[in-house]
């Protein structure tokens, strides 16, 4: 039975290249693809997917969110994540969302093929780093890194703040208001506790969290 894919980013080169790479496949095809996050949702409503690979820079819902929504609505829907930024930014939050693997986009296709097999059969699939990662990562609210308390939608935020995008860059991906994301990043700030942006950007230099990938 051949396993239906659908490929949800917002990058068009993405959505073809991995087209291209699993029509080579006997027992994988890509039946649908979506740029944003709304269309992705009515895609999975629409129809029984066997996997669904997601980008996690996606408009209109963040990724980590958009996964908690997939499996809020598709349990058993396998979710493989790729994605070009760091596994320390954001590899543990996706696979707590629910996602069953953790890809890079730097991974050789035979990785891409072999993952994406694994985690439509049921299995999750992860590089050593990301164990290394998930074996390392506390749980308990005290043990837990400045960064680790920050919600979901607050860690988008962050990251893309210390990646370099401005507020109104923030608001327009996100679809949210300035006012909104300016919230956010005050609450940001009292949470990691720190005085202003050039101390997020120097935090997230120390400890490895600063996606020098996004553009």
């Amino acid at each position: 039975m051949t396993i239906e894919v659908l490929i949800a980013s917002e990058h068009p080169v993405v959505r073809f290249g991995l087209k291209f790479l699993v029509a080579g496949t006997p027992d994988m095809g890509v039946s649908g693809d979506a740029a944003d996050g709304h269309a992705t949702l009515e895609m999975i409503r629409q129809h029984e997917w066997g996997l669904v690979m997601l980008d996690l820079c996606m408009p209109g819902r963040s990724g980590l969110e958009l996964i908690k929504m997939i499996k809020a609505e598709r349990p058993r829907l396998p979710v493989l994540v790729f994605s070009p930024q760091r596994e320390e930014m954001y590899a543990v939050r996706a696979i707590r969302a629910g996602a069953s693997g953790y890809l890079s986009l730097r991974a050789d296709t035979e990785t891409v093929l072999s993952a994406m097999r694994r985690v439509a059969g049921g299995r999750m699939f992860v590089s050593q780093r990301v164990t290394e990662l998930l074996a390392s990562h506390p749980v308990q609210d005290g043990a837990m890194l400045p960064h680790d308390r920050l919600t979901d939608r607050e860690y988008g935020i962050f990251s893309r703040i210390v990646s370099g995008a401005t507020l109104t860059d923030i608001a327009d991906e996100l679809s949210l208001s300035i006012k909104t994301v300016s919230t956010h990043k005050s609450h940001i700030l009292d949470k990691m506790t720190l005085g202003g942006q050039v101390e997020l950007v120097r935090y997230a230099i120390e400890h490895k969290l600063l996606d020098t990938v996004r553009e």
